[in-house]
């Protein structure tokens, strides 16, 4: 999907995202168009990055930060799902009662985790703010692992000048390092593009609302068998006043 992030609107579907195919859609508005083009959200994809740079010299390149939130939260979730693992091998192997307890006990604190540790903090109802205490109290790692996602997120959401979100996104960075290795690589590898992000809060939130209505367009025609006939249809909702 190409996406006009000004007016919220579907301006092109491709059959696929190829570069080859991306770029020749792109050529086809004409240099002068892509020239004048100021600002481009892409997820985390070098392949988008190239075209960007290669057909549009004006534009800034901007990293979403959704897809940026996503990774640290797959990276949150995978150390959850490990130590489950790791305790109930404890579990099996323990031998003295009163340890075995322990760890059961451990174990009742990681179960059902997953979306208290993942959804934003200020969104959690009641059960699951209790559910979020008691994870915390039995695992230390996921506790300071949750406490940096929440910290990144809060920079996204409530910082307003570039000096300020790149000094936050510094001291983040240097703790975050030992919990969240990967997020850590991809943040330094796309700095550049994540840091555009403090200077006009551009993101390509929205798309995920568009994505979510061509699929409710792909189940009312219940499936289209010719991929014009399905790209028509879902240009005619942004592009037609009925």
């Amino acid at each position: 999907m190409l996406v006009d992030l000004d007016t919220s609107k579907l301006i092109a579907i491709l059959s696929d995202r190829t570069q080859e195919l991306i770029k020749q859609t792109l050529v086809e508005w004409g240099y002068e168009l892509l020239e004048q083009i100021e600002e481009v959200s892409i997820d985390l994809w070098r392949g988008y990055k190239t075209l960007v740079t290669e057909l549009m010299p004006n534009a800034q390149v901007v990293a979403d930060r959704f897809h940026l939130m996503t990774q640290i939260n797959k990276e949150l979730d995978t150390q959850r799902k490990r130590e489950k693992r790791n305790i109930e091998d404890l579990i099996k192997k323990a031998k003295i009662a009163a340890q075995k307890a322990e760890y059961e006990e451990i174990l009742l604190g990681l179960k059902n985790s997953k979306y208290p540790l993942l959804k934003n903090e200020d969104n959690l109802n009641e059960e699951q703010v209790h559910k979020l205490i008691q994870v915390k109290n039995v695992s230390p790692v996921l506790k300071v692992m949750h406490e940096l996602k929440e910290k990144i997120g809060k920079n996204f959401n409530k910082t307003n000048d570039w000096y300020t979100g790149v000094f936050k996104l510094g001291m983040w960075l240097s703790r975050a390092k030992k919990y969240f290795p990967n997020s850590n690589n991809t943040i330094i590898r796309w700095f550049d593009e994540i840091i555009a992000y403090f200077d006009n809060g551009t993101n390509s939130g929205m798309v995920e609302g568009i994505n979510n209505k061509l699929k409710l367009i792909k189940r009312s025609g219940y499936g289209f068998r010719n991929f014009e006939n399905f790209r028509a249809r879902c240009l005619l909702n942004w592009h037609y006043i009925f």
